[in-house]
């Protein structure tokens, strides 16, 4: 959790074909993901029968430079992962991917994104197997695991889909084979996104299709829950749904629309940016405020706010300023200062909301901090009253799939009704979307939704045994 917002594990691409330049796609992606994942980053390429990694800790353009990316020149397959680790643990290298494990006649290489339910078990079956590990990680298990099922069933792709089907939890995967194969596989649920894009001589997978737009690759559709798509020479060969049969119960996790997904993107045939909107316009709808102006929260809370301001008729403004080249707030060293930040990096804008009552839209309340020093600084700005409009309803579980919700003991809407919060963060007036408007705001998604951490309703199935 990085101050107040909500994070989760990750961003994966992985490209196939671009005429040697697969490296380059690869950088280009991760860029476009960047806000995925903060903490590490790393590429894997396919040279020859060799599978070259570059990877190491900071954004993208700090780990990749000329120097880095000349020794993945010349490769037609290679893939990549940003990271975020909610882990705090002084081995953080040791987490960075993609990881690359060997088998008995060759090399793969795996991107992640998601968190298993029962890695564990899967870990310590592996262990009794003979196998060892170096990180606590459930990425360094799924590499194992499909290394370990590709040995024993003497094919990649067979080893691919004995090893998912033992996979629970959230996972969409990159799988890249010295044997020039690339696999994308979705989880049964769809917990996270996954889509796939190409032109003429390549085609890319990625976890949002603002990378592919960034590669300039045309989007052609999401991989759909229980998938396995087979990718060799920059052409989709397979289309596998590894059970057998394509699940009828999904859950991607909605809060993919309402904060982690870039705006520009389209997931599961819903734009995120009409998400959000929709979410604003059901803020409007069931929490009206007799205001002067509308702002949202940057980055987050924008297209919210441009929603409620259509609905509302209340005009919309800018209330913040954002200074972009701020480095990131969780690297500092306690929460007190990673809290300060917040005044370097948002700071109000006086002359649009002086004098003024303001709806103040933002995506989510976690624990509360930084929400009353962003209220706050508008107040001291001059406005003259706050009512802050959520678009997310109150966080009050774990989640066990990849997002970093933290203990739920420091939720602040397990702590305090609604009332209480208003006074604690200082708002005039308070209101979170209700599930159904979340709901409603976001029905053209193909698929259902994850909203475990609001009310503890998700899907979970698989099994372990080796």
């Amino acid at each position: 959790m990085i101050g107040d917002k909500l994070t989760e594990e990750c961003a994966v691409f992985g490209v196939s074909g671009a005429g040697g330049e697969a490296a380059g796609y690869a950088y280009n992606g991760l860029l476009a993901l960047q806000h995925r994942g903060q903490e590490g980053a790393g590429i894997a390429a396919l040279k020859g029968y060799s599978i070259e990694v570059v990877k190491d800790e900071g954004l993208v353009n700090e780990v990749f430079d000329a120097k880095t990316l000349s020794k993945l020149d010349n490769s037609h397959m290679a893939l990549g992962h940003t990271r975020y680790m909610y882990t705090s643990t002084p081995r953080k290298r040791a987490l960075l991917q993609p990881f690359v494990v060997e088998y008995l006649i060759g090399r793969l290489a795996v991107a992640h994104n998601g968190v298993l339910t029962n890695g564990g078990r899967i870990k310590r079956s592996l262990e009794q197997c003979g196998l060892s590990f170096a990180t606590e990680s459930d990425s360094e298990v799924i590499s194992a695991l499909i290394a370990y099922k590709t040995t024993r069933e003497g094919d990649v792709l067979k080893g691919v889909i004995e090893a998912v089907k033992m996979l629970e939890g959230a996972f969409s995967l990159v799988i890249m084979s010295s044997q020039n194969t690339m696999f994308a596989v979705r989880d049964c649920n769809a917990f996270r996104p996954l889509c796939i894009g190409s032109d003429f001589r390549t085609t890319a997978v990625a976890s949002e299709s603002c990378a592919l737009d960034a590669c300039g690759l045309k989007f052609e559709r999401d991989i759909a829950p229980g998938e396995l798509v087979v990718i060799e020479n920059g052409k989709v060969t397979q289309s596998i749904f590894y059970k057998g049969n394509r699940p009828k119960k999904t859950g991607i996790c909605i809060f993919e629309y309402v904060y982690f997904a870039r705006p520009d993107s389209v997931i599961d045939g819903l734009s995120v940016y009409e998400a959000r909107f929709n979410m604003g316009a059901a803020l409007a709808d069931e929490w009206p405020a007799d205001a002067d102006v509308v702002c949202g929260v940057p980055d987050s809370g924008l297209e919210a706010a441009l929603g409620y301001s259509f609905r509302s008729g209340i005009p919309i403004v800018t209330g913040f300023i954002k200074n972009r080249y701020v480095g990131r707030s969780f690297i500092y060293p306690s929460q007190s200062q990673r809290e300060q930040i917040v005044k370097v990096k948002l700071n109000p804008l006086t002359a649009n909301v002086r004098g003024k009552r303001v709806v103040l839209v933002d995506d989510s309340i976690v624990r509360g901090t930084t929400c009353g020093r962003i209220l706050a600084a508008l107040k001291s700005a001059g406005a003259k009253e706050v009512h802050m409009r959520v678009s997310s309803p109150p966080f009050r579980h774990t989640c066990h799939y990849g997002t970093d919700t933290g203990n739920e003991k420091d939720l602040i809407a397990n702590k305090l009704e609604l009332e209480q919060i208003r006074v604690k963060i200082g708002a005039d007036s308070l209101g979170y979307i209700s599930m159904r408007g979340l709901k409603l705001a976001c029905k053209d998604s193909k698929l259902g939704f994850c909203t475990y951490c609001f009310d503890k309703n998700s899907n979970r199935e698989g099994r372990d045994k080796i």
